[in-house]
């Protein structure tokens, strides 16, 4: 019989930290040795952006990075204490490089010329921990980018040591590119080498099996409907983008493009499409964000897809949409892969935009923050759904070796409907059942041309075993009912107040539109109480308020109907 051999987390860990940092080591080694680089093939065009705003308040010496602020530092970008692992990759990635490109201020070229040959000097040797093969996929993007502007009136020297850490950069890239995990890092870092063989004189050979590569990984990551395993958002979008500059590139090039990567590229922008708020940002789910303000319409102008959106929706998220009123619901399990780390317990919240304002949102991701908080935003309480007792549809929790998912449905159904009045879903998921034995159903309908939201929230035991677990619960707390909250996050640009008696609540958009919410007259009580609104592109949270209606499950269920009308 053969022995098993049981060893920790932790040391697994340790192991593979060290086998990364080795490899990365032998690859820098290698690299030294390649052919140098001298010129580019042509003349690099800019296809990433930045904000002007970011871009001026980094030349007067003020940084928001990873949600991190530091003000008034005149020294060198370099000098900046290194927070953590994400305040490092986003230094270390050149994506602020971007932002003072379109500042396009002397002191912002300036800033970004000191600022790269710094680096050169301090990092380019394979010092310190900016060799990960997805974070220099990454920085080569953005050195090629904007070669123009960091290039600008230098000398032959500062020229000759850019070209060579690019040309040592492509064949790290060429080397390590495996080393990252599947999804978003490595289409980073097979973009990247992508990027070296179109553009670097010299590194042509390295184009070809690159774009082999990566059109196998989009083969493994990107499904036929156009989703991604992480189920971000935000995520799927900067592959969108990533491989649209790849096709765009290679047709400005007169390139052999591989058929398997413009399919992909195909699929997946009626899917984004499908998860757009009328804003034309991003649904903010599992990490995600709403997305740099134009990047995904540049993108698919890019891509030249004019394919509609998904109809019902798409990576596990479904929609609403009649007149100007758009709802999109996530109505699937957790992510399977690095569910611990990334997902969120947003199981059956939903966002909602009127017009070209969003007015229900998720608190979103927190950057920066201490894991507490990150833990907090993560919680089905910062989501627009439903708690019981205080708990979540799922749970995490942080430990020694990371974070660890305790808790979550592991069934989800949903069905949508649509009549001569208008159209509805109907989702459960089971996420409760373990812990309080009751299933959570969720019915929300919009009707009358989208100008009434109609919701129908119910906790309830479906089997004996549910009902006993209920018993449980119940006789441990010392109580004769479960308490349930629903939560509406409001979006920070909208008003609310308390209106009849307290008895609704009045929802004012920036275009003077109002919308109106109530709830049923039965059991439980509507409050307005603080919220966040999480925003990397911010200095600080963003100050706003959520409806919180209470109410219990008693004899098994609990039940709370609520509507929300704009106003004529």
């Amino acid at each position: 019989m053969r022995k098993i051999i049981w060893i920790p987390k932790r040391l697994v860990a340790k192991w593979h930290r060290f086998t990364q940092r080795s490899g990365n080591r032998l690859a820098m080694l290698t690299a030294r040795f390649a052919p140098p680089v001298r010129a580019f093939i042509s003349q690099p065009e800019p296809r990433s952006y930045g904000t002007a705003a970011r871009g001026i308040q980094m030349s007067a010496g003020n940084f928001l990075v990873a949600g991190k602020i530091l003000e008034n530092h005149q020294g060198s970008l370099w000098d900046l204490p290194q927070h953590d692992a994400e305040f490092h990759t986003e230094l270390h990635d050149f994506s602020w490089l971007d932002d003072l490109a379109a500042a396009d201020t002397p002191m912002a070229r300036t800033k970004a010329q000191t600022w790269l040959f710094e680096w050169i000097e301090r990092y380019g040797s394979g010092k310190g921990q900016a060799w990960k093969a997805d974070v220099t996929g990454r920085r080569v993007i953005r050195w090629i980018n904007h070669a123009l502007l960091v290039l600008n009136q230098q000398p032959p020297e500062k020229s000759k040591a850019y070209f060579k850490n690019l040309g040592v950069q492509a064949h790290f890239l060429a080397k390590r590119w495996k080393s990252v995990p599947g999804g978003l890092p490595r289409f980073e870092a097979l973009t990247g080498l992508v990027y070296c063989g179109m553009a670097l004189e010299g590194k042509d050979y390295l184009l070809q099996p690159a774009l082999r590569a990566l059109a196998v990984e989009c083969q493994r990551e990107i499904a036929r409907d156009g989703s991604i395993p992480s189920r971000n958002p935000e995520a799927l979008m900067e592959v969108f983008t990533l491989l649209s500059w790849v096709s765009q590139t290679a047709s400005t090039e007169h390139l052999r493009m591989v058929p398997e990567i413009l399919k992909a590229v195909e699929r997946m922008a009626p899917s984004l499409r499908a998860l757009r708020l009328g804003d034309g940002g991003l649904v903010r789910f599992h990490g995600g964000g709403t997305g740099q303000a134009g990047k995904l319409d540049q993108a698919l102008a890019d891509a030249g897809f004019r394919s509609p959106a998904r109809m019902h929706g798409a990576m596990g998220y479904t929609r609403l949409i009649s007149g100007a009123t758009r709802l999109i619901m996530d109505t699937a399990k957790l992510p399977p892969v690095q569910a611990a780390d990334n997902a969120h317990a947003c199981t059956l919240a939903f966002e909602l935009s009127s017009g070209q304002y969003p007015l229900l949102v998720n608190q979103g991701r927190s950057y920066g923050f201490s894991e507490e908080v990150r833990l907090a935003t993560r919680s089905s309480a910062a989501h627009n759904t439903l708690t019981v007792g205080g708990a979540g549809s799922s749970e995490f929790m942080q430990t020694a070796s990371g974070n660890k998912l305790l808790r979550s449905p592991t069934v989800v159904t949903v069905l949508t409907d649509q009549n001569r009045t208008g159209r509805a879903i109907r989702a459960t998921h089971d996420g409760f059942e373990t812990s309080h034995g009751l299933i959570h159903h969720r019915q929300i309908s919009v009707i009358n041309n989208g100008t009434r939201i109609a919701g129908i929230d119910e906790v309830k035991c479906e089997s004996a075993a549910d009902r006993s677990r209920f018993n449980r619960h119940i006789k441990r707390k010392k109580h004769k009912a479960i308490p349930f909250r629903l939560h509406f996050h409001i979006h920070p640009d909208v008003t609310a107040e308390l209106d009849l008696n307290g008895t609704a609540i009045s929802l004012h958009l920036p275009n003077q539109e109002t919308w109106v919410f109530r709830k049923d007259a039965g059991r439980g009580e509507m409050k307005l109480v603080p919220s966040l609104y999480m925003d990397r592109n911010r200095l600080r949270p963003r100050a706003t308020k959520q409806i919180v209606v209470t109410s219990r499950a008693i004899d098994y269920e609990g039940r709370v109907t609520w509507t929300l009308t704009r106003s004529v």
